[in-house]
């Protein structure tokens, strides 16, 4: 087979694969690059002779009408692709921008109605009198999580505070009860007494990816929600609250954060919420952090059962690390993931119990530990001052320590 039979073979199948016809041919007609189709009608009678080129670019151009329409010229070294045809080019980015913002307005309508200004007032004794009291104001952002009016935002919005009012997407204003802080993981939440309120969906924060379009909605000034967009820039960060205590499991996104946004919800483009966002660093030029979702849920759980949360505190820093797939297949690890340890405080409990910085948690008291958010949720009240297995990898080798969990101050 010579090159130009070769290269018309490959025409008839870029023909047949466009128009879905069998295509009769014969090594005359490839030399030739004709082919035999039949007319407009069986009716017509005797076939019609069409070119290759002329068949796969009807054809084409069938198959494209929703899309940009592709030209296809011939040259001495056979058949190449154009770009696609400048209007149809235009038409498409204008698409596609229309796509990108139809998804961030039908997000922010739909949480908009959840999302709160929360105002806050705080008792300050200043001055060479204690008598005299200075009342120092602070704002903030919320959203509802529950129809009968509790909210979630940042412990250090509301942290202190003597009196909280919150100012509904509507213009109303109600006042507002602290139900329970929490500043190891900057979260509270408060309670407002008001009908027919409208909760936020909340999202699963393990499913979002590096790159993922995010939404961060706030209420600064209580008359009108602010909308900024970004994508996550990375996940599993580490971050320092008003307590001292590491943050872990927070989300890194470029999306701005305007001024009273903090306790605002970070959403993604189908409205779930995945964050809750809780501060921005601006001399790195903006980059904001949002308290993953998960976290939030449960800590929220866990304040609006008790008012607060009494946690275990075995004293080490981690963040969550993929274990290689040689090593899940050789100890038959419950999970691919484990929490990589950083830091281990002096004195606690992981020291205690011969814990490293680079051993990665597999599990504790028998349950699997494949995240940061496992380990909070095994860490309750009831692990305070109870002995426990401890299962790490060091290296390639898997041991098990025990350690004594203390209560966290």
């Amino acid at each position: 087979m010579n090159r130009l039979e070769a290269f018309s073979k490959k025409l008839i199948k870029q023909a047949r694969f466009y128009s879905g016809k069998k295509i009769a041919h014969s090594p005359g007609n490839l030399k030739g690059g004709l082919v035999a189709t039949p007319g407009p009608s069986r009716a017509a009678g005797p076939y019609k002779q069409l070119s290759i080129l002329d068949l796969i670019l009807n054809a084409m151009k069938r198959r494209n009408r929703k899309g940009a329409a592709l030209s296809m010229v011939s040259n001495r070294d056979g058949i190449r692709r154009l770009n696609p045809l400048d209007r149809d080019t235009e038409s498409g980015d204008e698409d596609v921008l229309d796509a990108y913002s139809q998804a961030v307005t039908a997000a922010a309508t739909r949480v908009s109605p959840s999302v709160v200004y929360i105002d806050v007032r705080q008792s300050s004794k200043t001055g060479r009198s204690e008598k005299r009291a200075r009342e120092i104001r602070g704002s903030g952002s919320g959203f509802l999580i529950t129809p009968d009016g509790f909210i979630l935002t940042n412990s250090h919005v509301v942290q202190g505070a003597s009196r909280i009012e919150v100012v509904l997407n509507d213009g109303n204003r109600y006042s507002a009860d602290p139900v329970g802080d929490d500043p190891y993981t900057d979260l509270a939440v408060i309670r407002i007494s008001a009908p027919s309120l409208l909760p936020a969906s909340l999202g699963d924060s393990k499913r979002a990816k590096v790159g993922q379009l995010v939404i961060a909605i706030g209420n600064p000034y209580g008359f009108q929600c602010t909308v900024t967009t970004g994508v996550i820039s990375a996940l599993g960060r580490s971050l320092r609250s008003t307590s001292g205590r590491l943050i872990d499991d927070v989300i890194q996104t470029d999306a701005a954060l305007n001024p009273g946004n903090s306790g605002g919800p970070l959403v993604t483009s189908r409205g779930d919420v995945i964050g809750v966002n809780t501060a921005v660093i601006l001399p790195a030029q903006g980059i904001c952090f949002a308290i993953a979702i998960n976290t939030a849920e449960f800590v929220a759980s866990r304040l609006i059962r008790d008012g607060k949360i009494r946690r275990g505190h075995i004293g080490l820093a981690g963040q969550n690390v993929p274990l290689p797939r040689r090593i899940v297949r050789f100890h038959k690890t419950p999970a691919e993931t484990g929490i990589l340890v950083i830091s281990i405080a002096p004195n606690s409990p992981a020291q205690r119990a011969g814990l490293r910085e680079g051993d990665i948690l597999l599990s504790y008291d028998g349950q699997p530990t494949p995240g940061i958010d496992d380990l909070h949720r095994l860490l309750t009240e009831t692990s305070v001052g109870v002995p426990a297995p401890l299962t790490i990898l060091r290296g390639v080798e898997k041991r098990t320590l025990h350690i004594v969990a203390d209560e966290a101050e």
